[in-house]
């Protein structure tokens, strides 16, 4: 049977499939519909995306992921099956050998809940890599040099700061406070202060459009629509940058704090490296305006916006998967290999 390299960044938010020779080929949201009544798929994808919060009820779309790990094996499964025929066909001479990401505090039960799903939607041979390692790589780091490199991947679902060096990592931490919180927060202020119901598309619309963490970088104003909580009525009102900044406090503070103790835990001859080369900021959540310049005030050390943060994981994995001597075998209680 025919065989193809695929790197997967199995993401909270986004799946992202790389195939090899071929570059990064799929970029959709990680959403499903189902046909609550049929047990049918009705769409997978970006299609689905524009159906959450608007669907009939006997439709649901369902995020399968949540926090970086499955929360839904069957639709992880269905959803994972669609992207890979989509990116390489339906041949059945096709087996794909697959190298797939995971945050780097995943448990040893939510690995093996990725290899089951991948295995199940007709993978040849599945590997995993953490996630930050990965980002790294992709944002053009050279991790297998003996210097520290240090990288705050900021997806989704959860927030992996790691330092590497040798091709490995050296100290890391994994929360799951991410884009996905920040949209909470955004949901929950605009809620508390103007007694307003909005979506998650309509905030993650704020976070990206308005939003800023750090003070007077970005002013601005947006009309935002939603339901009256005491009406019950469409209302609409006019949210400011400056209280975008108040709604993320917070979940900013707590990566932020993260990295801290990263670097705290990091030796001293890895923290100079760091000092002198910066910290890589990649993940979608690098694009929240201001986070740099906070980051900096806040660690006394460079941060640095790698040059195409929402593709750095995957394109780190196409790298890992044509580079076979960048390649670290390790052996695992089942004998399969790991990045």
């Amino acid at each position: 049977m025919f065989s193809k390299d695929i790197g997967i960044d199995l993401g909270t938010a986004n799946v992202l499939v790389h195939v090899r020779g071929q570059g990064v080929v799929l970029n959709e949201p990680s959403v499903v519909a189902i046909d609550q009544v049929t047990k049918q798929v009705v769409a997978v994808g970006e299609e689905a995306r524009q159906m959450l919060g608007r669907t009939p009820g006997n439709i649901v779309a369902i995020r399968p992921l949540r926090d970086g790990v499955i929360a839904d094996f069957e639709v992880t499964e269905i959803m994972l099956r669609h992207f890979i025929r989509k990116s390489i066909g339906r041949s059945v001479f096709i087996r794909p050998h697959v190298l797939i990401c995971v945050p780097a505090g995943i448990t040893s039960v939510e690995q093996k809940a990725v290899r089951e799903a991948a295995e199940a939607s007709g993978i040849k041979q599945v590997d995993l890599v953490e996630e930050p390692k990965a980002a790294a790589v992709g944002a053009g780091l050279n991790i297998f040099e003996p210097s520290g490199s240090m990288v705050v991947d900021i997806g989704g679902g959860t927030t992996d700061v790691a330092v590497l060096s040798l091709g490995d990592v050296v100290t890391s931490t994994s929360l799951r406070i991410a884009g996905d919180k920040l949209d909470e927060s955004i949901v929950k202020y605009i809620k508390k202060e103007y007694n307003l119901l909005i979506g998650e598309r309509t905030a993650e619309d704020l976070k990206m459009s308005l939003a800023t963490v750090y003070p007077n970088s970005r002013v601005g104003e947006m009309d935002v629509r939603g339901r009256d909580m005491m009406s019950g009525l469409p209302k609409t009102i006019t949210v400011k940058s400056t209280e975008m900044e108040t709604a993320l406090r917070e979940p900013i503070e707590s990566i932020i704090l993260a990295t801290k103790s990263v670097l705290e835990k990091t030796p001293p001859e890895l923290a100079a490296d760091i000092f002198d080369k910066g910290v890589v900021l990649t993940g979608g959540g690098a694009l929240v305006d201001g986070l740099d310049k906070l980051m900096v005030d806040q660690l006394q050390v460079p941060v640095h916006v790698a040059e195409n943060p929402m593709q750095c994981v995957v394109l780190g994995t196409g790298l890992l998967l044509e580079n076979p001597h960048w390649k670290r075998v390790k052996s695992s209680r089942k004998s399969r290999k790991a990045y």
